[in-house]
This record gives C-alpha cells, structure tokens and sequence, in this order.
C-alpha cells in the first residue's frame, strides 16, 4: 500500500508512469464515484417519477370524488323529477276537465245543503286562464249555525277536487251567521284549449 506522501509525489499529468497500486487505487476512486454519481441520477430520477405519480394519483383522486358527487346528485335529481312528476300527477287528477265542472259545482252546492245551510248566493264567476289551467272563482254566501258552517268548509277540502275557500267573512244574521266566501277551483285546459293558447301566444309574439 501507498502511504500518503508517496501519494503527495504522485504527477497527475503522467499516470502511466503511476506505481500499479497507485493505478488500481485511482481506478477504485473512478469506478466508485460512477456508481455514486449513477446511483445519485438514478435516485433522483425515480424520487421524480414518484412526485409525479403522487401528484396524478392526487388529481384522479380529485376528478374520481367529483364525478362520484355528480353522479349522487344525479340520481337525486332524477328521483326529485320522479317524485314531482307523480305528485303533479295525483294533482292533476285532482283537477276536473270542462265537462266535470258543472258536476263539481253541483258537489259544492250539496256539501252546504247536507249541513243544513242557506244558500244566499252561489254565483260562479267568469274563469282566468292560468298557464295550462283555469281558475273558476265561485262567490258564495251561506247562513247557518256555527258548527254546520265549520263543517261544510270542511266537506269542501274533503271533496275528491281541489276547492279552497278564499275571503271569507262570517256575521251574525239573525239568531244564526252568514258566511261570505270565494269559493275557487282549478280544471285543466282540453288539448283544444291548450292549442288556442299557443296560437295566441304566438299572434302576440309576432305582433310585437
């Protein structure tokens, strides 16, 4: 082995001339500082295809999440339209077509007649298209005690169309009390009414 001052006298410029252990010696520095130096590049280059394998898993992580809430969202959208789509169903069922209007408005009649009640006025007013319905305003006065009268707007929200009672107003009239009220119901427009509506819409539209 060399010692260090054999090392020191050592001339970097002719290393053929160099002892043989003085050779081997410097091809073990060469070779070991390859492997470091390669295994350094090859560390680094590893330690950089993990961050980014990290930052992919991060972002597929993140798209798989959002379309995890969209797809939740969406079957909780279509159950919403499902649902609303059969309560607009049992409403519209509810609604009376034009020729069960006269029918309705004879059920309104007896549900006060059944209480015992006096029809003072029972005048159905003129009806307001409301989009794919109408709006039939009834204006009723009825005299009766204070029982018969709870009961008979009672009847009217039981009755298998929809009435509500709008207005009302209840005096003493005599030894007994009158009841004012706007009775209203809803039918739904035939398809000639609805083709009508749409005919006028669009003369309206074009007019402008």
């Amino acid at each position: 082995m060399m010692n260090l001052d054999e090392l020191k006298n050592l001339n970097p410029k002719t290393p053929g001339a160099w002892p043989w252990s003085a050779k081997l010696m410097a091809f073990a520095m060469i070779f070991i500082g390859i492997v470091v130096t390669g295994g350094m590049l090859d560390s680094q280059s590893q330690w950089d295809e993990l961050t980014g394998a990290k930052a992919r898993e991060s972002t597929l992580k993140d798209a798989f999440l959002s379309k995890k809430r969209q797809a939740v969202n969406l079957d909780l959208i279509k159950k919403q339209l499902l649902e609303t789509q059969e309560s607009f169903g049992a409403l519209l069922k509810q609604l009376p077509n034009k020729s069960e209007m006269d029918a309705l408005l004879t059920d309104i009649n007896q549900a006060g007649l059944g209480r015992g009640l006096q029809f003072d006025l029972f005048r159905p007013g003129p009806e307001t298209i409301k989009g794919s319905f109408a709006e039939q305003p009834i204006a009723i006065k009825v005299t009766g005690n204070y029982d018969d009268l709870g009961k008979f707007a009672s009847d009217i929200s039981m009755l298998p169309r929809i009435v509500t009672l709008n207005e009302i107003a209840v005096a003493p009239s005599g030894g007994s009390l009158s009841m004012d009220a706007i009775a209203k119901t809803f039918r739904y427009l035939d398809e000639e009414e609805l083709a009508a509506q749409k005919r006028a819409a669009k003369s309206a539209g074009a007019a402008k």
